[in-house]
């Protein structure tokens, strides 16, 4: 990873920090940051700054870039962070939030269906509602429509299972203030579901409409084969924001569940033994025991989880107040 900047106007600090992820844009980055330019002249955006993290593109992205940097002059602080491979969203974001040096934090993705003109709004929204981040809904949103038609399911699931209801989770066009990003810990897809991270530490998320565009150039970089990994994150952000400090919760739920079926499935074969011969030929004979002893094996699981979190937060008590008193 290497940082290339630019400026036409040096600052330490910034009022805006606009971070936009990019793989494999070449052609829509020259137009975006022209639009960028537009926005901050109009609104007078004299303090702000557009990081573009160009995660290990192989289209071109990089000398793009870095020609807009020698040869280009904004009213902006523009930064460039290039990845030598590949690494996904999640850590282009995180390495797009260390860097922020802004009071307000926009995210929005490079292909130029996010319409930054619709800045002013999350801005607005943030402040008079008093957001701390306030995601964008795409609408009418210009997608193919198996894409609309997943990404309806994947909304209303995630809104059933975690409180948060948004219509459009998985949009990339946000604002947040700085303290947000900063406390964000994003890994695999984690960043689809930053609005649940943020409430569950109990920052309050809001949503407003924002203008979409069809994509003008290049390939959606997700596909049919990202759908499972999309729910395998939503359970990982599940267990983390509401079971990380009680694992047995959910551990013995799954356990007690299993082992209940088990137990059902014994009780059937022991009537049977009664009224027949003998149950030892049975296939359900095996699945009874596998199942029991799966049940148990879930619930320990659970109880090993609790003892590791009692002595851990045992020692984070000890360790507070061995510091207190050194204090004193």
């Amino acid at each position: 990873m290497f940082i290339k900047t630019v400026s036409t106007a040096k600052t330490e600090t910034s009022q805006l920090s606009i971070v936009i992820p990019a793989y494999n844009e070449a052609e829509s980055l020259p137009v975006l940051l022209a639009q960028l330019q537009d926005v901050v002249k109009t609104h007078a955006y004299h303090r702000a700054e557009v990081i573009v993290i160009n995660d290990g593109s192989t289209d071109g992205t990089t000398e793009v870039l870095d020609a807009l940097l020698e040869t280009q002059t904004y009213p902006f602080l523009l930064r460039v962070i290039h990845f030598r491979h590949n690494q996904g969203k999640a850590e282009a974001l995180m390495t797009g939030f260390a860097a922020t040096i802004g009071n307000i934090v926009i995210t929005m993705d490079a292909d130029l269906q996010d319409d930054p003109s619709e800045i002013p709004k999350l801005l607005e929204t943030l402040n008079n509602e008093n957001y701390d981040v306030v995601s964008g809904w795409k609408y009418p949103r210009k997608d193919p429509l198996e894409k609309r038609v997943f990404s309806f399911f994947f909304n209303r699931i995630t809104a059933f299972f975690t409180g948060v209801k948004l219509h459009d989770m998985n949009c990339g066009f946000k604002a947040y203030r700085a303290e947000v990003v900063k406390e964000l810990h994003l890994y695999g897809d984690q960043h689809r579901y930053i609005p649940i991270l943020a409430h569950q530490a109990g920052y309050k998320v809001g949503e407003v409409k924002v203008r979409h565009h069809p994509r003008r150039f290049g390939v959606s970089k997700y596909g049919f084969k990202r759908i499972p990994k999309g729910f395998f994150d939503l359970f990982t952000v599940l267990f983390l924001t509401k079971y990380l400090k009680r694992p047995l919760h959910v551990f013995g739920a799954i356990g007690c569940i299993i082992a209940f079926i088990g137990f059902v499935i014994g009780v059937y074969l022991a009537f049977l033994w009664v009224m027949e011969d003998g149950v030892g030929f049975r296939p359900l004979l095996m699945l009874s025991v596998l199942m029991i002893i799966l049940g148990i094996q879930f619930f320990s699981i659970g109880l090993l989880g609790e003892l590791i979190i009692g002595l851990i937060s045992r020692l984070e008590r000890r360790v507070n107040d061995n510091q207190e008193k050194d204090q004193t």
